[in-house]
């Protein structure tokens, strides 16, 4: 794998004469995650497909660079919020979907193995009727996983698990992406205040940055620095939505 790179998006997005997000500057560290909070329709996901060289729908006006000058489509794995798992392929199948597409040979094993990690072995050969949605959510995460690309854009992947199977979810997912660059949108003050080495808060007057703790993600669901700064990002969350 490549090293990860840092990514900047300056810029404001619009749907015809709407103002989707006025004037916004992310800033995504190498090698670390960033989190971005903030209600339903004010723009993250069409951030993430920004970044993801995907089709919006917006006008963007702006920029979108990589820190070490080099192109970024071709170096990104994208978690969309549905799974868009191929419904006549097992859970092997659509896990490896990607090499199969590039014609390149998949690695089985590998990904047996983080099926398995995933609590998922005992449904490698099922197809995704046969599936929960939370069990079908963590097939599209070990596909998003088995892309081993330098940078990885997250949109919700833990919002259909329990609260025991996120905690797990979240740990692997960190432990899996070490080095890389990941931007995670989630709705959850308490997964960013967990995983997030930076934080920003977004809604439709810009976008504000929350400094989290000085401890290293990811931090201990019940540690009192973790949950102070957990309940601060719920209240600063609160206030957007009574402004």
């Amino acid at each position: 794998m490549t090293p990860a790179p840092s990514i900047c998006l300056t810029g404001t997005a619009h749907f015809g004469a709407h103002q989707l997000f006025p004037p916004v500057q992310l800033e995504i560290d190498a090698g670390t995650w960033s989190c971005l909070l903030g209600p339903s329709g004010c723009g993250k996901t069409t951030i993430l497909r920004l970044i993801a060289g995907l089709e919006t729908g917006v006008d963007f006006q702006g920029q979108i660079r990589a820190g070490d000058g080099q192109p970024i489509p071709g170096r990104v794995a994208y978690m969309a919020q549905t799974d868009l798992l191929l419904p006549w392929l097992d859970v092997l199948g659509n896990v490896t979907l990607g090499a199969r597409l590039r014609g390149a040979p998949a690695d089985t094993a590998a990904a047996k193995d983080l099926i398995a990690r995933l609590g998922l072995g005992p449904h490698v050969h099922k197809r995704p009727s046969q599936l929960s949605g939370g069990q079908r959510q963590r097939v599209a995460l070990a596909r998003t996983l088995m892309e081993d690309r330098p940078v990885v854009l997250l949109d919700e992947p833990f919002s259909a698990l329990d609260a025991r199977r996120r905690a797990d979810m979240q740990e692997l997912a960190a432990e899996t992406l070490t080095g890389r660059t990941v931007l995670l949108v989630t709705h959850d003050p308490g997964e960013a205040a967990r995983l997030g080495d930076r934080v920003f808060l977004m809604d439709e007057r810009g976008m504000v940055e929350a400094v989290p703790p000085a401890v290293s993600a990811i931090r201990g669901a019940d540690d009192p620095d973790t949950l102070a700064f957990q309940g601060r990002l719920l209240a600063a969350l609160r206030a957007q939505s009574a402004a």
